[in-house]
Formats: structure tokens, sequence, C-alpha cells
């Protein structure tokens, strides 16, 4: 027991003496209502008036696989999520305020020549809404979010690995009035809550440094790749770094663009929808899509012992979408029969009643007070997102990740 155990100890009983002193000295005066308030107040003191509640899990999954002489095949890994999801809540009298931390991010190490390091988790969720209670369960409320990324995203396949996101491409920002209804039963937190006044803003970002540089890593990507991965002084080396540095001397992003390819932002602009068309059917890039629309988010949180639960649906659907017909236009400039292209809607499907969604679930259990198993998952479906399958067409498509982990972790 060391020096703070034991001034814990020595207050503790000192409290507990004094209070049986004050109880005992008013039962002996006979005085009930003397004693009862001693109780009262002991009582007011253990309890308090706590309005603010912090909870969450905080820790780091990892897992590592070895293989000598394995028939089966595989490769040696070791893969690693450091994760947090916080939830922070402040209810007093009539006012409430509640913001939710939800991120992660994680590394895979692969014993292989290509791509051993791969990124396989980065998320940042951040959520925060201002209520005031207008009547019992019920508060008008303001809210904000912000969803985005911390590192840049490739694409891992054969060769070179195309760069496909970024801090800010894309990013999710929501502003909205609305009510929120909030209701706590047998340990679990409710909420639901619906704005008719909602905004929300698109990001695709790609500043000028970063879209000459992957632009030119793209034009140069797979000569880059065929040298990086020969031998120095072979033959094999020789042809690939005399063909790198032919290209590059030759490349200039103009040269590149007009034999038909697009730029780093235009590409991750049209991924992520923050375009829109004129009248004649002419595409027209943005660094970011603005909407004015409806939004509903529902929220569950559950602690019981060891396990704790949580739950977040949100929902978005714009307004002023109108679903301006782009094989109309396109074949009013170039002909009727030309148009071939995939979407009929210049906005891709983004017009009243076609909902973004965004739904995540977070299961955790501690277990000997340092472990712990998780379970994530997440479902995703925006429209406009473009997403190729393996075929390489592109469409919206609703989009997947579960993650189960079992490593050091925290739950408060």
């Amino acid at each position: 027991m060391n020096f703070k155990h034991l001034f814990l100890a020595v207050c503790m009983i000192a409290t507990t003496s004094m209070y049986a002193q004050d109880v005992d000295k008013a039962t002996v005066t006979g005085n009930a209502d003397a004693a009862k308030s001693a109780g009262d107040d002991l009582k007011k003191v253990d309890t308090g008036d706590k309005a603010w509640k912090f909870d969450g899990v905080v820790g780091l999954n990892a897992a590592a696989t070895g293989l000598v002489n394995w028939a089966a095949g595989g490769k040696n890994n070791v893969n690693g999520v450091a994760y947090a999801k916080l939830h922070l809540l402040y209810h007093k009298d009539a006012v409430a305020w509640e913001t939710n931390f939800d991120t992660d991010f994680g590394m895979s190490y692969i014993d292989q020549d290509e791509d051993p390091l791969q990124k396989t988790n980065d998320n940042i969720k951040l959520a925060t809404k201002f209520g005031w209670e207008f009547h019992e369960n019920w508060y008008l409320t303001v809210l904000g979010g912000f969803q985005s990324q911390y590192a840049l995203g490739r694409d891992y396949v054969a060769g070179y690995n195309p760069a496909i996101s970024k801090w800010l491409a894309p990013s999710y920002t929501d502003v909205s009035v609305g009510i929120d209804w909030k209701k706590s039963y047998n340990g679990a937190d409710f909420s639901v809550y619906l704005s008719p006044i909602a905004g929300r803003i698109a990001t695709a970002y790609v500043g000028d440094k970063w879209n000459d540089r992957y632009t030119k890593e793209a034009a140069l990507g797979n000569l880059k790749y065929a040298m990086d991965n020969a031998e120095k002084g072979t033959v094999e080396y020789n042809i690939a770094k005399d063909a790198y540095d032919v290209a590059e001397k030759l490349y200039t992003k103009d040269a590149y663009i007009a034999l038909g390819n697009n730029d780093f932002r235009t590409t991750l602009q049209d991924k992520y929808g923050t375009y829109g068309y004129d009248d004649a059917g002419e595409k027209l890039y943005k660094n970011f899509r603005a909407e004015f629309g409806l939004s509903f988010k529902g929220a569950i949180a559950y602690k019981y012992e060891n396990l704790t639960l949580g739950t977040t649906l949100a929902l978005f659907t714009p307004y002023a979408g109108k679903g301006f017909n782009v094989k109309e236009a396109y074949e009013k400039v170039n002909g009727a029969g030309t148009y071939d292209g995939y979407f009929e809607y210049s906005n891709n499907n983004r017009y009243f009643g076609h909902f973004d969604v965004d739904w995540d679930v977070n299961i955790s259990y501690q277990f000997l007070k340092v472990l712990n198993v998780t379970l994530s998952t997440s479902l995703k479906y925006y429209n406009g997102t473009l997403i190729a399958n393996k075929d390489g067409v592109e469409a919206e498509r609703v989009q997947f990740k579960s993650v189960v982990g079992l490593g050091i972790g925290y739950s408060f």
C-alpha cells in the first residue's frame, strides 16, 4: 500500500467516524430530524449533481501471422489498428450538449516485395449538438459534424498503386437545426434527431502542389515502378531507367491531359461527385458540393458492466437536385443516339428522396482489466460517389467495412 492509498484510507475512516458521531449524537438527543438530515447530506455528497458524463473506449488491436513451410500458402504479416470512440455529454436543467468522436488508423505489414506496408483503416468522425429542452425529453437542437481521413489512400493493385483519397478528399461537413428526442432507459441512452433545415458540404479539395505531384506520379507511375523493382546494374534496370528518364524530361501536365487523361484533382472530383453540368451538358468541376436538405440521425449508447455498445444511423437527402438529364443535353449538341454514358442524371441521383446513408455499429467487451474484444462495422451509401467493380465499371455502390479485434483496450 503506497502513501496515496494510506492517505485515502485515513480520510475515509475519519469521515465515517465523524458521520457516526453526528448520527449517534442526534439519536441520543432524540432529534430524529437531525439524524435524517445528516444522512441526506452524506448521500448528497456521495452522488453529487453531475452535469457531465464522459465514456468511451480506446485501444490498440494487433495480430501477427508467422508461416514456415506452410503447404496451404500465405505470407507472414503483422496488422495493427489504434482506435478511440469517445462520448461526452453535458446535461443540466434545460441545456444538453453532446459530442461524439470516433477515429481509427491501421497499418499492415506483409512479407512481400511489392507494397509490403499498406494502410488498412483511416477514419475521423466528429459530431456535436447543442440543445434546449422545451418539453420533457424534447430539444430544439443545433448540430455540426465532420468526416474525413488522416493520410493518403491508395488502390493496392499489381504494379503502380494510384492515389485515390487524401485529407479533405473526400470530407463531409454537416450543419443543421432541428428537433432532438433524448431518453435514458435501463442504462441505455437513446437519441432521435430530425432536421428539415440541414446543410451538407462534400469536399474533394486538392491543392496545386498535390495536384502537380500526383498527376505526374500517375503519368510516370508504371515506368517508375518498373525501375524501382529491377535490380540495379542489370540490363532490365538500365532499360527501365532510360525509359523513365526520357519520359520525365518530356512530361508536362498539359500534354498528359491532352492525351485524354484527367489530372489528380479532376480524378478525385469525379470519384466523389463534386461537379455539376452547364445547360449544354459540359461538366463543371468544383472543390466542393454544397447542398440544402433534410437530415435524420438516430443513436443508441449502452454500457452494462464490461460491455459497451454504440450504434448511429445518419441519413441526408438534398432538396435542390433536379435530375438534369445528361443524355438529353449531350444529344442536343452531338446528335441523337451518340450518348453512351452510364448515368442518366448529371447529379448522379442527388435529388430529394435519394438518401446518403451512414450506419456504424461498435461493440466492445473488456476482460482481465486490460484486454478488449471489439467488433466494428460501417455501412455507407453516397449518391454521386463512384466505385469501380472488379471489371472496372464505375457506379454508386454500397460500401461496407467490418473489423474484429483483440488487443489492449480500456472502456470507461
